[in-house]
């Protein structure tokens, strides 16, 4: 999901809102609203190239084996739990006999290192590591490996899906194909959002030229920063070395060589990723009959949420608190249950 619900849970409590809910009688409801059945084990996944601090999220029934579906985030800071909203599908997949693993990116919540060092090759090592350190964990079935990702993910789950034996599928959240024409998109959609005029579309479109001018250079911070001036307002030296290693990121070649199952959730309202140029890509290049499934969500958003819950209204912010299950929108969670239950389902499980 985008980071606001975090702004959502801080806005909330500045506000006192939940303490209201709490005096008016409702707090049974949110704290039943905010339990789920699941059993989770704070970890660190050794084995990579730094320890990484995680929870593994295991069904609060049965004793295993079960399946694991690992998740990989997409951009930002992002803590293993994505500020809780990760726990509603946490408790889909562990219905169908599946535990999660996550972990903090490196630098969050005081864990070593820093995300923004990482290329998306970094990543998917990071994404294979964890899976081998997975394995050997009591009660997890080594060939039964699914893969979640959002957003940015999408240039990591096919790399990891193609090189770790044991992955059966993968469930793809808001990705996009090509590094370059999703972030033309999403600047344009801000624009469009801001109802900027023609003016200001082709600065904007010429700012981002010439920042990739300088990318295609290999230049660096300091170089990029003489040559661009106020061109560079708002990105720092980590943030251009993030860039800078990723941004010729391009999905065709990996998922062409996918052959395991892919669920595909797209946002029909998601402003950051071109979600018809999305689904065309994955419809050419994941071919075998069968292997691709595609769901899209009337009304949601880039992480599947209802629209009105990251509108910033009352509404959105309530639920957020009294009722997270329900943020995302309606369909998905089962949606995902069923997809894991039905290309690997876990004996016992139903």
């Amino acid at each position: 999901m985008a980071r606001a619900p975090r702004r959502w849970l801080r806005r909330l409590l500045g506000a006192g809102l939940v303490l209201a809910l709490l005096a008016g009688g409702a707090g049974g409801w949110v704290a039943y609203q905010n339990s789920y059945d699941l059993r989770e084990e704070r970890v660190v996944i050794t084995g990579g190239a730094q320890p990484l601090e995680g929870v593994l999220a295991r069904p609060e029934g049965g004793r295993g084996p079960y399946g694991l579906v690992v998740f990989v985030h997409g951009d930002s800071e992002q803590d293993a739990t994505h500020d809780t909203f990760y726990r509603p599908i946490w408790e889909s997949l562990a219905r169908a006999g599946y535990a999660s693993l996550s972990w903090n990116k490196p630098g969050v919540g005081g864990a070593p290192g820093n995300w923004l060092d990482q290329s998306m090759e970094d990543r998917a090592a990071e994404t294979a590591a964890a899976i081998a350190w997975a394995k050997g964990r009591p009660g997890v079935d080594p060939e039964r490996i699914g893969l979640w990702g959002a957003s940015q993910a999408g240039w990591v789950l096919p790399k990891v899906a193609n090189r770790v034996p044991g992955v059966r599928f993968v469930i793809a959240v808001g990705t996009a194909v090509n590094w370059l024409q999703q972030g033309r998109y999403d600047l344009l959609t801000d624009l469009e959002d801001e109802h900027a005029p023609q003016d200001r579309v082709d600065a904007a479109l010429a700012r981002r030229e010439r920042v990739e001018v300088q990318l295609r250079k290999g230049a660096t911070y300091q170089q990029a920063r003489a040559a661009l001036g106020a061109d560079l307002d708002g990105i720092g030296a980590d943030r251009w070395g993030f860039i800078q290693r990723n941004f010729t990121s391009d999905a065709t070649a990996d998922l062409s060589a996918l052959t395991v199952p892919v669920l595909l959730a797209l946002g029909e309202r998601d402003r950051n990723v071109d979600i018809d140029d999305t689904e065309a890509g994955y419809r050419r290049l994941l071919a075998r009959p069968g292997q691709l499934t595609v769901h899209r969500y009337p009304g949601a958003t880039h992480g599947i949420a209802h629209s009105w819950a990251e509108d910033g209204s009352l509404r959105g912010l309530l639920v957020a608190v009294a009722a997270p299950r329900s943020v995302y929108a309606d369909g998905y969670l089962g949606d995902l249950r069923r997809f894991a239950a039905t290309v690997a389902p876990v004996p016992g499980w139903h």
